[in-house]
Parts: C-alpha cells; sequence; structure tokens
C-alpha cells in the first residue's frame, strides 16, 4: 500500500468518526437538559420554567368560597430577596379594602397564608380581589376569588345632609353663605384640604364649622388659587369673605378626614415599611467588602 492510498484510508476513518459521535454528543445534550423525561414531564418542566420568568405568582386552592371558610393562598417569588416580605391585600366587591397581610418567604422562594372569610367584611357576595406585592409596586400579581351564600350587595346608603349642611365625600359640615351657592365640596386627603366650589355675582361670606374629625389645624385657605387673608377662625368656625364671581375656595389643615380610615392607614404603614426594608437590603448589597 503506497503512501497516498494510506492517507485516503486515514481521511474515510476520520470522516466516520466525526460523524457517529456527532449524534451521541448532542444526544448527551438532549438527555442532560431533561433527563429521563416523559412528554407529562416536559411539560411540567415548561411551566415551571414559565413560573420562573414571573416576577410573583399568586394562587388559591379553590375559585368559590362561603363566609365562614378558609381561603389557601400559596405563590412562588422568581428573586429571592433576603427580608422583604409579600404583601397580600384583599379587595371586596364594593371596593374596600378587607384586609392586608405581610408574609414571609421561604429560600425556596415560596410563600403561602390562610384567610378566613368570616366576618363583617367578608359578608358580601361576589368577587373578591387577591393581590401580593413583593417590594416595589412593579413587583405584584393577582388572583380572584368568588364568595357566595352571604350578602347580595351592599345596602349601606349615601349619608344625606340637610339643607344647612354640605356633604363632604359623605361628611355633612354646616354652613352659611350670605351671596351666591354652594354647588359642591369634597375632601382632598393627598392635600389635607378641603375644597368648597360656588356660584357667586356678588361680594359675599362663607362661614363653615367642620368637626375636628373631618378637618383641624386650618392654617391656609386659597379663594380660585390664590392666598386669603379675609378669613376669620374662631374655635373650629371658619368664616371667608369672597369677592363676587368666586367660584373655588380651599382650606388647608394639619390633617383631613381619611377616606379609607385605619385600613388606609395599616396598608400605608405597610408600604413604609416594605420599602425601608428593600432600601436597607440594596445599601447593604453596595457595601465595599473587605
Amino acid at each position: 500500500m503506497n503512501t497516498r492510498t494510506t492517507y485516503a484510508l486515514l481521511a474515510i476513518l476520520a470522516t466516520v468518526g466525526t460523524l457517529s459521535v456527532a449524534p451521541a454528543a448532542f444526544g448527551a445534550y438532549s438527555e442532560e437538559a431533561c433527563p429521563d423525561c416523559d412528554g407529562a414531564d416536559n411539560r411540567q418542566k415548561a411551566m415551571a420554567s414559565a413560573d420562573n420568568e414571573i416576577p410573583i405568582t399568586v394562587k388559591t386552592d379553590k375559585k368559590t368560597y362561603g363566609h365562614d371558610t378558609t381561603i389557601n393562598v400559596s405563590g412562588t417569588v422568581a428573586y429571592y430577596k433576603t427580608g422583604v416580605p409579600v404583601t397580600i391585600t384583599v379587595v371586596s366587591p364594593s371596593n374596600n379594602i378587607v384586609t392586608v397581610q405581610q408574609i414571609d418567604v421561604n429560600q425556596d422562594r415560596t410563600f403561602k397564608t390562610a384567610l378566613n372569610t368570616a366576618g363583617s367584611l367578608w359578608k358580601y357576595d361576589g368577587t373578591y380581589v387577591i393581590r401580593a406585592q413583593y417590594g416595589s409596586q412593579d413587583i405584584n400579581n393577582r388572583v380572584l376569588v368568588e364568595l357566595t351564600g352571604g350578602v347580595g350587595k351592599s345596602t349601606d346608603k349615601p349619608k344625606v345632609c340637610s339643607a344647612s349642611e354640605l356633604n363632604a365625600s359623605g361628611s355633612c359640615i354646616p354652613f352659611t353663605i350670605s351671596t351666591g351657592s354652594v354647588t359642591s365640596a369634597s375632601i382632598n386627603t393627598a392635600s389635607k384640604s378641603l375644597v368648597i366650589m360656588i356660584e357667586s355675582v356678588n361680594d359675599g361670606t362663607l362661614t363653615l364649622t367642620p368637626s375636628q374629625e373631618i378637618i383641624s389645624g386650618v392654617h391656609t385657605i386659597l379663594v380660585d388659587g390664590e392666598q386669603w387673608d379675609d378669613v376669620t377662625i374662631n374655635g373650629n368656625e371658619i368664616t371667608i369673605m369672597f369677592l363676587g364671581g368666586a367660584e373655588k375656595i380651599e382650606i388647608f389643615g394639619a390633617k383631613v378626614i381619611p377616606e379609607f380610615g385605619a385600613i388606609a392607614a395599616l396598608i400605608l404603614a405597610v408600604a413604609i415599611i416594605s420599602i425601608i426594608a428593600v432600601s436597607a437590603r440594596s445599601r447593604l448589597s453596595i457595601m465595599p467588602k473587605y
């Protein structure tokens, strides 16, 4: 056998070896990605992979409950953050806050809690929204459940004020106006103010006597957006002299009645605690290590 023939045989053997090794390599890679998987296991792994891409998931053990049962809530987070809880908020069919809880996250990124539907805040039938938030407002998800067997809908009637009272966001405030008329009144919790809309042609006087629960610590009055000095404050009585054509009077106080009461304060406190926890963790993570 000459040298040329020897080189040709070696080339053929090398080619055959490459073709036989390649399928084996690809087969090993496929088995490593999903060892001993059948079709069902593949679907489960695909679903688990999809869950891992969602920042937070939340689910319940059922979709429909009674008014004296337990709702088992569970979920997962994509990334575990030490010391950061999941905040669970439940909203009723009438858009009221039912409960707020903070749940610790396990190191395997799971969390769970139980909600008891007994109590007056759960008494209405309908769809309840269970919202889960992890750290920032952007990382949230929700699940809907139905409650049946209770009260069909809220029978609460809007509060009716007398002719000598303003209805400001459901609160009655005694008032008098010398000329013109009051067209509406509302409470702005964000700016801690009482907003009154009037119609007037001539100069006049508006006198209000709100309770301390509605507004207290009055310090600034605006008439049509301008700070106003023609004001007399005597205890809880506020008298404002306005010019003809004035439309909007805004009274600012140290505090005003909250629209959602104690539940709103609880939610605010929980949100602040969550933000502090996330901020503290962020500061620790960027500290240099020695």
